[in-house]
């Protein structure tokens, strides 16, 4: 005879299934992009501009049809009135590795790297799960969009990163092989064997067999004991030597950032992104003019490695002045968990303004680092990241200005379509907020 508490375990576990599944019918099924007008707003466009008092946005059939002052609602369309409220595009996270990690000391949750014998060929895109609590966290924090970074496992190569949408269905992936990642620095110099000049070798190296590979596919076999690549890693790099693929690398020091400008002395056609650039500033002229966009993380404050010996928050607006095309995202700051300190990082550099000596962001300047500029860097730009008319209906209204800490979302909406901003945490913290004597409740139903 079975125990009671067998009972219940079994009972409990039978629960916890129904409500998997019901959650999964959920977001299987397709909800609607709604045309509506948002009135009365302080309207923030994510371009680089200053807010608008008394804006409108319109939205219809999952895009931006305008925004701005003095727009004329059409007749029969939805309304909500912003009451003076912010209302911003969705936030893009210029870095991150959402979706692709849970807990990140459970391997059973984290897909960000592989120990494998294939490196540049890796696309993280299969392995997004819409489903982890971060994704519905980062949504509620206005987050609507994320480019998903893949980590090395065994070589500098670690593959072919994603753009996503945090949307609350079973669709997230907004571009699949949006670039490739490299890691070079101190950490590309570990995973070369140690040094930099290894990594560049290795690098350079296998830039040129994928360069063979594009000239004669049928002839490269990648089993030559002197061939660095199979033929599934070369073929994946023939988009990044054409210049058809971005290439994203990650380096921290100004001699590492001029490393990799200088790569284009042998490789012209790279499509290049910095990705890290503590010390940016030092090298900023030299960004500037190679038109090389610039991921970097806005909370990097001191010298926490060899690499980032001269980091300053001063950093992005010192790039920014000098003319670099400026995004923020997570570096190396649970960037699969925590992109809700996006917000967190714009309004700093807004508040360095109030620094002596110090060099920040106009508020419309350090929105557009977590909203456009992201975009633009992806060449996403014509489709998301801020308000103009053609861009996805990724519009978040806020209960007050969204680059202070202390303001949330009211409402997001992704391609138009109204998204849930609750989550597990939201639910656990409604359950505890008052309890009540007796049972306790349910801590969340689907």
């Amino acid at each position: 005879m079975m125990k009671a508490s067998s009972i219940r375990s079994l009972r409990a576990k039978s629960r916890s299934a129904h409500a998997a599944f019901a959650a999964l019918a959920l977001l299987s099924t397709p909800a609607l992009a709604q045309s509506l007008a948002i009135t009365g707003a302080t309207l923030a466009i994510g371009d680089g501009s200053e807010p608008i008092r008394n804006g409108t946005v319109l939205i219809s059939a999952g895009k931006v049809t305008a925004a701005g002052a003095g727009i004329a609602i059409p007749p029969g369309i939805k309304a909500i009135d912003a009451g003076g409220k912010w209302v911003t595009p969705g936030l893009v996270s210029g870095y991150s590795r959402v979706g692709l990690v849970e807990v990140p000391a459970v391997n059973e949750t984290n897909d960000a790297s592989a120990r494998s014998p294939f490196s540049a060929a890796i696309d993280v895109a299969p392995a997004i799960n819409p489903l982890a609590n971060p994704i519905a966290i980062s949504r509620t924090a206005g987050i609507t969009r994320a480019v998903v970074v893949p980590s090395t496992g065994i070589g500098i190569f670690a593959g072919q990163g994603a753009v996503v949408d945090l949307g609350a269905d079973m669709n997230p992936i907004t571009r699949a092989r949006a670039f490739q990642y490299v890691e070079l620095g101190e950490e590309g110099a570990k995973d070369a064997g140690g040094s930099r000049p290894a990594a560049i070798l290795t690098f350079k190296t296998m830039l040129r067999e994928a360069q063979e590979f594009a000239k004669a596919p049928a002839s490269y076999d990648g089993r030559s004991k002197d061939a660095l690549l199979n033929r599934v890693d070369a073929q994946a790099l023939v988009p990044v030597v054409t210049g058809a693929m971005p290439l994203m690398l990650h380096v921290e020091s100004a001699r590492d950032i001029m490393t990799v400008l200088s790569l284009r002395q042998d490789f012209p056609a790279l499509k290049l992104i910095i990705a890290g650039a503590a010390e940016g500033w030092m090298v900023a002229p030299q960004i500037a003019a190679a038109k090389v966009p610039v991921i970097a993380g806005g909370l990097d404050d001191l010298p926490s490695s060899f690499e980032k010996l001269a980091a300053t928050q001063s950093n992005v607006g010192r790039m920014v002045k000098a003319g670099v095309i400026v995004s923020m995202g997570l570096m190396d700051r649970d960037e699969g968990l925590q992109l809700r300190l996006a917000t967190q990082q714009a309004g700093n550099m807004v508040a360095l303004n109030k620094v002596p000596g110090a060099t920040g962001l106009s508020w419309g300047q350090a929105l557009r680092t977590i909203s456009s500029a992201p975009a633009e860097a992806m060449g996403l730009g014509d489709r998301i990241g801020s308000l103009k008319p053609g861009r996805a209906g990724d519009v978040v209204l806020w209960d007050g200005d969204p680059l202070e800490m202390t303001s949330a979302p009211i409402a997001v909406w992704i391609d138009g379509v109204p998204q849930p901003i609750d989550n597990r945490q939201t639910k656990l913290r409604d359950r505890y907020a008052t309890p009540q004597e007796g049972a306790l409740p349910k801590a969340y139903e689907w």
